[in-house]
């Protein structure tokens, strides 16, 4: 078998070698909608290919932007489109690609890699961790009345309004405030133009029909908007509420609570500290559902990575980190001040040991180290260290990526 870099005239062969490993076949968009993979780097994508010259396995990558904690943005790698046909599985070609796209990640000078893992089990032997989480959010509409008002004003109202647009008709508006906020938003992913242009990935990035709500602040610029749709008879679902000012959101939130002849609103996304459960005048109004990881983490290099991301305590720490899959093992001395991190070799006693799927899943911080020292992940030196690390590897807030890839 021969793992393979693939070009642009790959892409039919690719495409379907992919969907016949999950039994699919591609779907001819409708409604004016993009494709999937019109938005796929064949210039990263790789190819598992038999003796004989049949394609068995795919495995991609995408250029993004990672928004780090501290509002630092770096590249990251996407990957996508990993599959491997059933005749093949169980036989080392997952594992060979896996490899080979490490490797060639790091030969690009890649420090980052990111995922979305269609089976949790899978990714984690690769060196991935969960990093993100999200989860839906059902409220009926009969129990979607907000707190009273003094809670509202105290919330501070968003100052501005709210225009209904078609999904075809906002698409540069969606662009630019979606990039306004995967900016400042730890986790998130950029949507580069060519997303967009194509209508790739998901609505609202796809052309699929969607009704845009548009906030727009004093001065008529939008700063806010929401996808949504008639999903069911009843139930109105909200693809994303995008913005960075909070009370855009609660204004777009009680936009959508508040539509007519719905008998429910589903939030898709949603992340674990959205506050619009503690909004409702009936708390339990807001029904969880879906609470599941979305984005997985890799670190390719990891003083690269540790000094590139903020930092908001200082202190020290000695990480023993452990690669099983690229059979690796380094020991790091992180001293953070100032919101900057060092981060070089070191013989000296470990603080954490841990698996570097583990450090993934810390480093954006939506993971507290403690949690993985209770559940026997990390081991810690002591207690007190612990409570260390989880104040380093804290960030402004909690991590959230809603984009597709």
């Amino acid at each position: 078998m021969e793992i393979r870099a693939t070009t642009g005239k790959d892409l039919d062969v690719f495409v379907d070698t992919l969907h016949a490993a999950f039994a699919r076949f591609p779907e001819t968009p409708a409604d004016g909608g993009g494709v999937w993979w019109a938005a796929l780097e064949m210039d990263r994508s790789l190819l598992a290919v038999t003796a004989d010259g049949r394609p068995v396995g795919t495995a991609g990558a995408y250029s993004f932007e990672l928004t780090l904690p501290g509002g630092l943005v770096a590249p990251a790698a996407g990957v996508t489109a990993v599959g491997v046909l059933p005749s093949h599985r169980r036989q080392g070609v997952l594992t060979a690609l896996m490899r080979h796209q490490l490797t060639e990640l790091r030969t690009r000078g890649e420090f980052l890699s990111v995922l979305l893992a269609s089976e949790a089990v899978i990714y984690r032997r690769f060196g991935y961790g969960p990093a993100t989480y999200e989860q839906r959010l059902t409220v009926p509409r009969h129990r979607a009345a907000l707190a009273d008002p003094r809670a509202r004003a105290a919330a501070g109202p968003a100052a501005g309004s709210i225009e209904v647009l078609r999904r075809a008709e906002c698409g540069d508006i969606l662009e630019t405030v979606y990039d306004s906020y995967r900016r400042a938003q730890p986790g998130a992913l950029s949507r580069p133009h060519r997303w967009w242009a194509s209508g790739a990935g998901q609505p609202p990035v796809a052309a699929a029909p969607r009704y845009v709500a548009v906030h727009r602040d004093a001065d008529g610029a939008p700063d806010g908007y929401a996808s949504y749709c008639l999903s069911e008879p009843e139930t109105l679902t909200v693809d994303e509420i995008i913005t960075t000012d909070d009370a855009v959101s609660t204004a777009l939130a009680r936009f959508a609570l508040g539509h007519d002849l719905v008998s429910e609103v589903v939030f898709k996304r949603c992340p674990p500290d959205h506050p619009l459960r503690w909004q409702l005048a009936d708390f339990r109004a807001g029904q969880v559902t879906d609470d599941t990881d979305w984005l997985w983490v890799r670190l390719l290099d990891v003083p690269r990575a540790l000094t590139t991301r903020g930092w908001f305590a200082d202190g020290e720490l000695v990480l023993d980190v452990a690669d099983p899959f690229l059979a690796e093992h380094g020991r790091y001395l992180l001293t953070a001040r100032d919101g900057k991190a060092e981060c070089v070799p070191t013989d000296l006693q470990p603080d954490l040991s841990l698996d570097v799927s583990d450090l993934g899943s810390i480093y954006l911080g939506g993971t507290a180290p403690s949690t993985l020292v209770r559940a026997g992940h990390v081991q810690a030196r002591h207690r007190a260290v612990a409570v260390l690390a989880d104040a380093l590897f804290r960030g402004e807030r909690a991590p959230h990526c809603p984009h597709w890839f």
